[in-house]
């Protein structure tokens, strides 16, 4: 994050330097339910505000301290959000409010808000808060005029506050706001959920325990449903899909088949809100009550309650509030008299600005459906990401008898290339267990293409892949051996063991593998089958893809390591910590990792840097331990650049800063690799290659029209795919046309979307910067309501 000037763009860009918040007033409070997240999307606000010149106000105690008035209402600073972004919960606090609700209650509010001319509010809740803001909003000239009579305020303050400027967060762990694929908070909550079942699964072994869990969601089982995917739960009840009637002799029959084979737990996994086909609640009690009365199995219950609101937020929920607090203060200075009052969110890799009534009237369309028991119609209305996950769970939860299994006579092999990455395992369990469920025959091979060549080959059947999810690193061994020198042995393994297909999980050796092996098919007829890769590495340095699996666990890892150091500087004052990241010449984990962590500079290769930029970043730390945040964060990916090592970085940083800060320096090295997957990359990864295993039937049957023995019909280029998220779809793209897009020097692609974000981490660490909002809110229209249509399987 050098201080260099920033390059010059077209014209055709949009700068936000063009949208001064001079002479406006900002306020921001936290509503309804806390949910991990909130601090980081207000610290956003309040930076993002001062930075572009407008007063920024903290209201606290959410609508009852904007009806009290009074030191409720405070000016924030640029210092007053320092330490606020690891810290759970909400620091300005939340309540539930009875006055608001009535007119006299936000005539009060009116007051205390025109008295500080305060007409830009950015309001952080749940639904409930939201449509209270909304109404606010439409009643405000209204509620002017009431105070002019009553002589509360002039004609010139009345003039002055004229009109009210409403933009919503939601931050909730329940997901359960529909606009947006994720809310602040739900991350987070999963990461609670997952650590508990993680932690019971091994006592549940030990013991041969059935557990039931009881996960939040009172109205939305997003929670139970995605926890479910996550751990590849035996049962899970939601409220928008309750079981077929006579559930109970079905579940005890999974159960029961699921022992006989070997298995030693079972976790069933129960939404608080979850009901039976006539409406009724099913309780984790009776849940637990039904398993030892028709099996005997020793069974427990687990309430998670209040844990999953609390903690501190995850790399994901920080980056999500940043980006959505910085895009809500565009969204104010950028809004218009006629502007409805609108809801910020991310989908996929973009903000989106959405008339926050339309979303409103949505979600509780959805709660209509459920109450007249069109549950279908409820899950369609939660949108595409919640249809996936039911339809992933469902496939890959039951296993069929195998004589209702379609027979492919197909065999298709599986692999990890490249280094470990969390969420590997999850991956290959999701492609064998819906590979089986297609009917192929499935294989895995061992230790990447250098156990292909060897013949380390065996297939793999459903229970084999039995508790993989939660495993970190790569069961079945990966390499980093390219195919190329090896070609004639993989080719007579596939003949061998008459491969049809094959599924590589991996990182930049896994897609420059199939380019190869691509690449030889008019040699080797062998290689004329579909081949198809998932995206898996921490440094998502894949082209054709903005994410990878494993890459937000090994960003958690960053962050929390960030956390912990920060808590040393703060108590020792006065020290800066230069921290080395991994990523290769991607600076993705460095980047991003900083955002999340609240780094104040953060050197990679993509952004070059020369000495005066050093130079620049030692004067701003500086300055910063003048003022009461004594402490600095320093980030540089392992290969920005070959000169400016880290521990010449640490040396000079060290120097300069004699007699006003000491240095530390830490490299984080393979840590980043290691630990159970995050419930992102569980998911993800689970998503992912399902999605992956569908595309290879489809293609093994479209290539095979004549049945299994006539000659196959394989066009190169659309039969060696990468299947990776470009901005909210996923898309399977011929790898041959991903060449022009990479750098194979460096291993990364031509262009990286995060770059984007760089900008945005240099303001919240106070640096003057050029940002391009282009991109920001305005692809969509506001008042367009985004189309359940659109693939956004990007969401976990």
């Amino acid at each position: 994050m050098a201080g260099a000037a920033a390059p010059k763009r077209q014209d055709t860009r949009k700068f936000f330097e063009n949208l001064s918040g001079a002479g406006k007033s900002i306020a921001v409070l936290t509503s309804g339910g806390d949910a991990q997240g909130m601090n980081a999307a207000v610290r956003a606000v309040v930076r993002m505000g001062i930075y572009v010149g407008a007063k920024v106000y903290f209201i606290h105690e959410g609508y009852q301290g904007m009806v009290d008035g009074g030191d409720n209402i405070k000016e924030a600073t640029w210092e007053s959000v320092s330490s606020m972004l690891q810290v759970g919960g909400t620091v300005i606090g939340s309540a539930r409010c009875k006055e608001f609700r009535t007119h006299e209650g936000r005539l009060k509010a009116a007051h205390n808000l025109v008295q500080r001319n305060i007409t830009n509010l950015c309001v952080i809740g749940g639904d409930g808060s939201l449509t209270g803001a909304n109404l606010f909003r439409e009643e405000w000239s209204g509620l002017l005029d009431e105070l002019l009579q009553q002589g509360l305020i002039d004609e010139e303050a009345a003039q002055r506050n004229s009109a009210l400027h409403i933009v919503g967060m939601v931050g909730s762990i329940d997901n359960d706001f529909c606009g947006t694929d994720m809310t602040i908070g739900t991350d987070s909550a999963l990461h609670r959920i997952i650590e508990v079942v993680d932690a019971i699964m091994t006592t549940a072994q030990s013991h041969q325990r059935t557990f039931v869990l009881e996960v939040m969601g009172r109205h939305c089982g997003y929670l139970a449903l995605v926890s479910a995917l996550a751990c590849g739960a035996d049962w899970v009840f939601i409220p928008e899909m309750p079981p077929e009637d006579g559930w109970e002799d079905s579940m005890c029959q999974k159960l029961s088949e699921s022992r006989s084979r070997g298995s030693r737990l079972n976790i069933i996994i129960v939404a608080e809100g979850a009901i039976d086909r006539q409406g009724q609640p099913i309780t984790s009690d009776f849940v637990k009550d039904l398993v030892v009365r028709c099996l005997g199995f020793d069974t427990r219950v687990t309430i998670l309650g209040h844990v999953q609101r609390g903690g501190t937020p995850s790399a994901f929920d920080r980056i999500l509030a940043s980006r959505m607090g910085v895009e809500a203060v565009l969204a104010l200075l950028e809004a218009s008299a006629n502007t409805p009052a609108c809801v910020v969110s991310l989908v996929g890799n973009q903000a989106v600005r959405l008339p926050l009534m339309e979303c409103v009237q949505m979600t509780q369309e959805v709660q209509k459906a459920m109450d007249e028991k069109k549950f279908d119609e409820a899950v369609r209305l939660r949108g595409r990401s919640f249809e996936n996950n039911l339809s992933t769970y469902r496939l890959l939860s039951y296993r069929k008898a195998d004589s209702e299994l379609p027979n492919s006579s197909f065999n298709v092999a599986v692999m990890n290339v490249g280094a470990p990455a969390a969420g590997m395992n999850a991956a290959v369990r999701s492609a064998v267990r819906v590979g089986i469920t297609e009917g192929h025959k499935m294989f895995a091979v061992n230790d990447g293409f250098e156990g292909f060549y060897k013949g380390q080959i065996k297939e793999i059947k459903w229970g084999d892949v039995g508790g993989w999810t939660g495993q970190g690193g790569s069961l079945l061994g990966t390499k980093r051996t390219l195919p190329g020198k090896h070609l004639d042995k993989i080719a007579e393994q596939m003949r061998i063991h008459n491969i049809n297909a094959l599924l590589v999980i991996g990182g930049f050796e896994a897609y420059v593998g199939l380019l190869e092996l691509s690449s030889a098919r008019d040699k080797y007829n062998e290689f004329c089958v579909p081949m198809v890769m998932v995206p898996a590495t921490v440094s998502n340095n894949i082209p054709g893809s903005d994410l990878s699996i494993g890459s937000d666990t090994a960003l958690n890892a960053i962050t929390d390591t960030c956390d912990r150091i920060k808590q040393s500087a703060s108590g020792t004052k006065r020290r800066v910590f230069i921290i080395e990241t991994m990523g290769g010449y991607c600076g993705y984990l460095a980047t991003v990792g900083g955002l999340a962590a609240g780094a104040d500079t953060v050197y990679i290769y993509e952004e070059p840097f020369d000495i005066r930029d050093l130079q620049a970043n030692v004067e701003h730390l500086t300055q910063k331990m003048k003022t009461s945040i004594q402490r600095g964060l320093v980030l540089r990916n392992e290969n920005c650049n070959e000169n400016f090592t880290t521990d010449f970085i640490y040396q000079l940083y060290t120097e300069e800063g004699r007699g006003v800060f000491d240095c530390r320096k830490n490299i984080l090295g393979h840590m980043q690799q290691g630990g159970a997957p995050s419930p992102f990359d569980r998911n993800f990864g689970t998503k992912v290659a399902a999605k992956a295993m569908q595309w290879i039937t489809r293609t093994l049957k479209d290539s095979y029209k004549g049945g299994k023995n006539s000659s196959p019909k394989f066009d190169e280029d659309e039969t060696a795919c990468l299947l990776g998220m470009r901005r909210r779809a996923m898309v399977f793209q011929p790898v041959s046309q991903l060449r022009d897009e990479t750098d194979f020097v460096h291993r990364i692609p031509k262009e990286q979307w995060w770059l984007k974000l760089r900008p945005l981490m240099k303001i919240l660490a106070k640096y003057k910067t050029s940002y391009d909002v282009s991109d920001s809110g305005q692809l969509e229209h506001v008042t367009r309501v985004r189309p359940k249509e659109s693939n956004t399987s990007s969401a976990i």
